[in-house]
């Protein structure tokens, strides 16, 4: 139960001449410009920087979206060697025959060193796989984390000492550690020592451990607001009421919480990205023939004192992705700051 604002409750005792009630859709326009989220939508389009870093943002989505289409008009995959089609691409010592890494009206961003793979498409399915992972550990860390949270936080007691005492250990792990040693732990469970892992297992065990090891941060955070929130006058009435739990959690507590869970969502998804890719560079993640952010630099890096141009595309996109989503989550954050004056 949401007790009626002062400004709200004056309204329903003013009347017109006749006696009737005013009719409030007479002036919609100023209502609209008053709710928080137009307000926060209006700092936002103020911020130049913000909107700049969305219109990236969505390019790489766009990108990750209809990565099978452009490879199929561009009229190459990200598995063909072409080098063994045309051996003229490379030269005697297995590197692009041709300037800049091979770049040509042919193979836009250059063949790749030793197999000669066109690095254009393996950058888009590269990206794809990586995106795709990242919103999808990021998702499931916010579902658990909020769930969590508000949890620990509603209820007090044991259960808040419980989860935060969980919550600590999980915090007070080495995760990059972690990960390397626990990640061959995991495809065992699954695979035999002497079978090839599927790419699809390696995906599901990638966001399972980035989630498991993800969600203490933004339960933390909700806690605490939810322990500050259910002291507030309108979660007593609406518990004098006898509002359900579930009601009081969905319609009291939640909509107070969406601001900080869309500033952490927008911060976690770019750290899982690189640590995704970290994961790929060091083997126990994606790995080759699987295109991949972190794959494809880790294939650079064996050939960059030679041929820096197989390196340079997928580091490069991904440090424009990762600064224009960070500077992204810092102008929502701004936006949904309603001290925030712009």
């Amino acid at each position: 139960m949401t007790l009626p604002t002062p400004s709200a409750a004056a309204s329903l005792e003013v009347t017109d001449e006749i006696g009737q009630i005013p009719d409030s859709s007479a002036n919609p326009k100023g209502s609209e410009s008053r709710s928080p989220g137009r307000l926060a939508w209006k700092r936002f389009k103020r911020d130049r920087t913000g909107v700049i870093s969305a219109y990236i943002v969505i390019f790489f989505f766009a990108i990750a979206i209809l990565a099978p289409l452009i490879a199929k008009l561009y009229g190459k995959d990200p598995y063909t060697t072409y080098a063994s089609q045309r051996p003229e691409l490379l030269d005697a010592f297995s590197y692009p025959a041709g300037p800049n890494g091979g770049i040509s009206s042919d193979f836009w961003f250059g063949i790749e060193p030793q197999l000669g793979r066109d690095v254009f498409t393996f950058l888009l399915y590269g990206i794809r796989t990586s995106l795709g992972i990242a919103v999808a550990a990021t998702l499931l860390t916010t579902f658990i984390g909020v769930v969590v949270g508000v949890t620990a936080g509603y209820l007090g007691g044991k259960t808040d000492y419980l989860v935060g005492r969980i919550i600590d250990i999980l915090l007070s792990f080495p995760s990059t550690l972690f990960f390397i040693a626990f990640m061959p732990v995991v495809y065992g469970l699954f695979v035999a020592p002497d079978e090839n892992i599927p790419t699809s297992l390696r995906a599901i065990s990638l966001i399972l451990v980035l989630s498991a090891f993800g969600w203490a941060s933004i339960a933390r955070l909700l806690r605490g607001q939810v322990l500050g929130l259910r002291e507030r006058e309108y979660i007593e009435a609406a518990k004098v009421t006898g509002a359900s739990p579930r009601r009081i959690v969905f319609k009291e507590l939640l909509p107070n919480l969406w601001t900080p869970i869309i500033i952490q969502s927008t911060l976690m998804l770019p750290a899982f990205v690189t640590a995704e890719a970290g994961l790929a560079f060091l083997g126990v993640g994606i790995i080759d023939p699987t295109p991949d952010w972190g794959v494809m630099i880790q294939r650079g890096a064996q050939f960059y004192t030679e041929d820096i141009t197989f390196m340079l595309f997928p580091g490069l996109s991904m440090v424009i992705f990762v600064l224009a989503f960070n500077l992204l989550g810092d102008s929502v954050r701004d936006a949904l700051d309603p001290k925030s004056k712009r």
